[in-house]
């Protein structure tokens, strides 16, 4: 048989599903593996919004529906991004995807052309490298500033005549940092002066510890040239469901229907009607599991200040991103084989040295964690 594609073989498999699915083979195995390592609320989905789903499906929304999604979630959406974010969106300038990961891929195909540059920012989610490879783009990685996990003026040095995006996450998976408003400025100076579009991925908006979350598209002149993406899996504990949408000009938007016309169609028709009830339901929901993350939180920071660990700021999402001594694939591989506890190695971000440890688990499996993690240190 003749090679396999090149690009794809060029591509890493995702860390942090394959750690993931390492612990679970473990625990089949019959081994009490607490699995720290994949950013999943363990919640349920709100029943509010299951109830909306089972309607959907009980009165046949089983057909297809508009590419860009229904109308009422469209309308939904954008009256969420105008009063939330302080974006100006009307339903045209929204598309849903299925999660905030097929809305990103979607972005870099509808962006890049071949040979193009996309700034990350690292530490980075696993997915954006691959995103802009498969996109034909070239991935070019930038350190945010390691004393506070900010953008600093050295972001100038990695822009060419060849950049066209840059890649946002705030707050950030894996770290847990929020950019400021200084951050988001510098980011939004060097779009305007270099004629780029950024991605930035806001899927953990709601999930703040006493910092304030900005959206960069609410900035100045920013609108226009921001794909904001977001979505249901982290604030709804909706990951199973795969809902997410982006919203930009009508353009941009424009070119990612027709990648998504001939990739998913469009997201699964009865799941948008949960969908709608999460933008438009209680929202108290939100607020329950943030605060219980909240707690969890604390709990996780203070165990790592008793082991004498250093860790990132965690002023947002559900991670502590941890500093390790030594090789931090062997850190993750000990961990798991000693303390047969999971959590995503730094490398796979682009930043080796570092621990991300999620606290979406229960707080006695978290207290259990810790006890198993602190004997193998």
């Amino acid at each position: 048989m003749r090679p396999l594609s090149t690009k794809i073989a060029a591509i890493a498999p995702s860390a942090t599903i394959e750690i993931t699915e390492k612990a679970r083979k473990m625990q089949a195995a019959g081994m009490d593996v607490i699995s720290l390592s994949i950013g999943e609320p363990d919640f349920p989905t709100p029943e509010h919004i299951t109830d909306a789903c089972i309607d959907a499906l009980r009165r046949g929304e089983t057909h297809y529906a508009p590419g860009k999604g229904i109308p009422a979630l469209l309308s939904a959406i954008a009256e969420k991004i105008e009063q939330e974010n302080n974006i100006p969106c009307t339903p045209d300038q929204v598309m849903v995807g299925c999660g905030a990961k097929d809305s990103i891929y979607e972005a870099c195909e509808a962006v890049l052309s071949p040979g193009d540059e996309a700034i990350i920012l690292d530490p980075s989610w696993v997915s954006y490298e691959p995103f802009v490879q498969i996109a034909g783009g070239v991935p070019v990685h930038h350190p945010l500033n390691p004393k506070n996990f900010q953008v600093d003026d050295t972001l100038l040095e990695k822009v060419t005549n060849k950049t066209r995006l840059v890649i946002i996450n705030t707050p950030s998976n894996p770290s847990g940092a929020i950019l400021n408003r200084e951050s988001l400025d510098l980011v939004a100076d060097i779009c305007h002066d270099h004629d780029l579009i950024a991605i930035s991925d806001e899927i953990y908006e709601k999930l703040t510890y006493g910092k304030t979350h900005l959206s960069l598209g609410s900035l100045p002149g920013m609108a226009e040239r921001t794909i904001t993406v977001n979505g249901f899996s982290k604030a709804y504990a909706m990951t199973g469901w795969r809902l997410g949408y982006a919203v930009s000009s009508k353009e941009i938007i424009g070119y990612m229907n027709r990648v998504q016309q001939h990739t998913i169609s469009h997201p699964t028709t009865f799941a948008m009607y949960g969908g709608v009830a999460a933008l438009k339901g209680p929202q108290q929901c939100i607020e329950d599991m943030r605060s219980e993350f909240e707690k969890r939180r604390a709990f996780v920071l203070r165990s790592m200040d008793d082991m004498g660990l250093s860790y990132a700021p965690a002023d947002g999402a559900f991670y502590a991103y941890v500093r390790v001594n030594g090789n931090d694939t062997e850190v993750a591989s000990r961990w798991l084989e000693e303390a047969h506890v999971a959590v995503t190695h730094g490398t796979a971000f682009n930043h080796p040295g570092w621990i991300r440890i999620s606290y979406a688990a229960s707080m006695e499996r978290l207290e259990e964690a810790m006890k198993r993690i602190s004997s193998v240190l």
